[in-house]
Order: structure tokens, then C-alpha cells, then sequence
């Protein structure tokens, strides 16, 4: 679980979210660590993820959306977080700061590398390879969660694997 969680940061909200069962605290714990490293995967830096994590539960605060499902919910969140991601992309703030280089000193020199050659790939491709290998998500659920076609998400594995192949070798990765 992130820091984020546990700061408190929705200290003084509702504890029970009005017509669901569920409280707010049981949410916020169940989709908390798939919404942040996907946040995090798409921003690359800590800061903007901690950012993005909070604006999704609260918008899950204000518009108190009615779920079919769990898949429904998960999908959700999953659309939720990519939509911030890209709006604070195109916003005129991002566009005019330069980001300083961050190090993650729990990692290994290995899975620094990785996560460098994964910073290199197109947006398109990192969502769908972190919904894949990451949350573990079927092909066709990643096709309902971000709203493209099923052969969307298999061309855009297939190239971002191709892209990756210099630096993974498919025996090591599978």
C-alpha cells in the first residue's frame, strides 16, 4: 500500500460512501495499489502519482458512481486513473515544467534498467503492458477497462514486446 493511504488524507470524509454497502476505508483499500502504480507507470515520477491517486477517489467521493460489478468498478477505476493521467499531460502546467530525475532506491540495478527501457515506450503501450503483466488483467479485460478493441490490445502487446526485445529476452520474461 502507498504512503498515500496511509497519511490520512481523507480524514474527516464520510466514512460510509450514501447508497453503498461499502465504506470508503474498504474501497480505498481494495483499488489503492492498482490505481497508484498504474498512476505511476503512466507520470513516472512519485509526486505527479500521488496527485493523480488522490484527484481519482476523489472523484469517486463527489460523483458516487452505481457499479453493475466488481469488473465494473475495477474497470472504473482503471478509466478513471488513465483520463487524470492524460489530463494532466495536455495541461498548460505539465507542459511547461521539466521534470527532475527521480531514483528509487529499493529497486535493483536489473529492475531499474527494466523500468527504464518501459519509461521509453509510447503511453498507448505502457497502459497495456502494466495492465498485463502488473494487475494481471485478461486481454479482454483491458479491451473493456480503457475502450478498445480486443485485437487493439493484442497489437499494441505485440509491439511494445518488440520493442522491448533488445533488452528481454521472451525467455526470461515468460
Amino acid at each position: 500500500m502507498n504512503d498515500t493511504l496511509s497519511e490520512g488524507w481523507y480524514y474527516g470524509l464520510e466514512k460510509h460512501l450514501p447508497g453503498t454497502g461499502e465504506s470508503l476505508e474498504a474501497i480505498i483499500a481494495e483499488y489503492s495499489d492498482m490505481v497508484y502504480r498504474l498512476a505511476l507507470s503512466q507520470m513516472k515520477n512519485k509526486n505527479d502519482a500521488d496527485d493523480i491517486f488522490q484527484e481519482v477517489f476523489f472523484r469517486y467521493i463527489r460523483r458516487k458512481p452505481h457499479f453493475e460489478s466488481k469488473e465494473h468498478q475495477k474497470a472504473w477505476f482503471i478509466r478513471v486513473t488513465i483520463n487524470c493521467c492524460k489530463n494532466t499531460f495536455t495541461s498548460a502546467w505539465k507542459k511547461r515544467v521539466v521534470p527532475l530525475e527521480e531514483t528509487i532506491p529499493f529497486i535493483t540495478d536489473e529492475q531499474g534498467d527494466l523500468i527504464r527501457e518501459l519509461n521509453k515506450l509510447p503511453k498507448k503501450y505502457l497502459a497495456v503492458v502494466h495492465l498485463f503483466y502488473y494487475e494481471e488483467m485478461s486481454i479482454e479485460e483491458i479491451a473493456n477497462a480503457i475502450g478498445i478493441s480486443i485485437s487493439a490490445v493484442k497489437m499494441r502487446l505485440s509491439r511494445a514486446r518488440k520493442m522491448l526485445k533488445g533488452f528481454i529476452k521472451e525467455e526470461d520474461y515468460v
